[in-house]
């Protein structure tokens, strides 16, 4: 048994004596903490994003805003939607005192309002038509805008009722837990498009004010 694990080693020092010989010189940079370089364009930083909404745009949105399940203690039936303009934040409620919380953006000042509320229509990447009194706020405005990336409703909405307000997503993460709309509801497009896949028509939305 000695004299097989001796000829083993041997073997081994050999191989890896001859590889050693055969590497080229540029091998030596193979040491701990070498990498390749990286590809044109892209700089590699030694830093990592504090959370998710760093990486959509702006670094000093807070963490408290990641969608993520909370204690929630509500009379309401799972699969309602509460928004809490106040906290910045939507529950999607699960039952057992549990929700689903998503932080969003909100109402700006002198456009605020709360009721209660059914989700009449859903749309992927909706269109825009800016109604008219907002335009005549901004002239600006495009009458219509087709949905896309840089449409301001984002990747998603759900119509609430018969009224102009949605909830959708936005091409402007870091307004989230900012009160900046004309009255709808934001969410960042990763977090509307989930709401979206579990969200169903005729859905009932309460908007706390």
């Amino acid at each position: 048994m000695k004299t097989r694990m001796a000829r083993t080693l041997i073997v081994a020092a050999v191989t890896i004596s001859g590889l050693t010989a055969a590497m080229p010189a540029q091998a030596e940079s193979f040491r701990p903490g070498w990498r390749f370089a990286p590809p044109p364009g892209i700089t590699i930083t030694e830093s990592r994003p504090r959370h998710a909404l760093a990486l959509q745009g702006n670094p000093y949105v807070s963490p408290v805003y990641l969608r993520q399940v909370v204690p929630y203690a509500t009379t309401e039936r799972s699969g309602t939607i509460v928004v809490d303009t106040r906290q910045h934040f939507l529950y999607f409620v699960l039952g057992d005192g549990r929700a689903l919380r998503y932080g969003i953006g909100v109402a700006r000042d002198g456009f605020e309002w709360s009721g209660t509320h059914r989700v009449t229509r859903k749309a992927e990447w909706p269109s825009w038509t800016p109604p008219a009194e907002m335009r005549r706020r901004q002239p600006g405005l495009p009458a219509f805008m087709e949905g896309g990336p840089n449409n301001p409703l984002g990747a998603r909405a759900l119509y609430l009722g018969s009224t102009l307000y949605r909830i959708h997503g936005t091409n402007e993460p870091w307004s989230i837990g900012q009160n900046v709309s004309s009255g709808c509801i934001r969410m960042t497009n990763a977090d509307v498009i989930d709401l979206y896949g579990r969200v169903q028509l005729n859905t009932k939305v309460v908007v706390l004010s």
